[in-house]
């Protein structure tokens, strides 16, 4: 099994969780109680109770859940932009990229064994369920400056670049890129809790239908 390292801003923790056996039960037990209870109810009480441990150990790695969860959004999307970049490298055709990158972000809800203490697959329900809390808030635009959404922006240039490769003119590859992510994300929930909301179907960890909606909409909008 190889051992994966994600690496995140080191604005967005105290002491890197990453580097202890306690930094990463944080942040695997702090995934599995946001799913189950929701960012709203979840305190660094609740998560000290679960690993058997102290609040102030906690807040050495975090100074707040706020900055939790921005941690935890950010290392999905360098986690995502990984797996584009290593899966994608020595192919000249973007056609063929395009096609990774989209089977890439539908299937990021599938757990990655060689990364033992995070639970994709739920936290792949914490981005479509949470995310958006990390960056809607009055803090938004110091939080940028201090590179809270480095990772996030880091993905959408590397996709960006793939449609340039495409189609050299079109004029708003990064608008594309995040719709790309929002688009796909949004579809998956909808195909497995709202239904009526799209005519896509999800079952049994099977995205064909979702990868093929979006590369027939995403090759149409990038013809020359």
């Amino acid at each position: 099994m190889i051992s994966i390292y994600i690496k995140t801003n080191d604005t967005l923790y105290i002491k890197d969780p990453e580097k202890s056996d306690l930094g990463r039960k944080i942040v695997e037990s702090s995934i599995e109680l946001i799913h189950n209870i929701g960012f709203e109810k979840f305190t660094f009480k609740k998560l000290a109770d679960e690993i058997n441990s102290t609040e102030a150990s906690v807040y050495r790695y975090f100074k707040n859940k706020h900055q939790l969860l921005v941690y935890l959004s950010s290392w999905y999307w360098a986690w995502i932009d990984f797996q584009i970049k290593y899966k994608t490298t020595n192919i000249p055709d973007p056609y063929l990229k395009l096609k990774i990158i989209i089977k890439v972000i539908s299937e990021s809800s599938l757990a990655d064994p060689n990364i033992i203490h995070v639970d994709e697959s739920l936290l792949h329900k914490i981005i479509i369920s949470e995310s958006s809390k990390a960056y809607l808030t009055k803090n938004v635009d110091r939080e940028n400056k201090e590179g809270y959404f480095k990772t996030y922006k880091s993905l959408c240039n590397s996709i960006s670049r793939v449609f340039l490769e495409i189609n050299p003119d079109y004029a708003y590859p990064k608008t594309l890129a995040s719709n790309l992510i929002e688009t796909a994300h949004e579809q998956i929930f909808f195909a497995e809790h709202i239904p009526s909301l799209t005519d896509l179907r999800v079952s049994d960890n099977d995205y064909r239908d979702v990868c093929s909606f979006l590369e027939n909409m995403f090759l149409k909008i990038l013809s020359k």
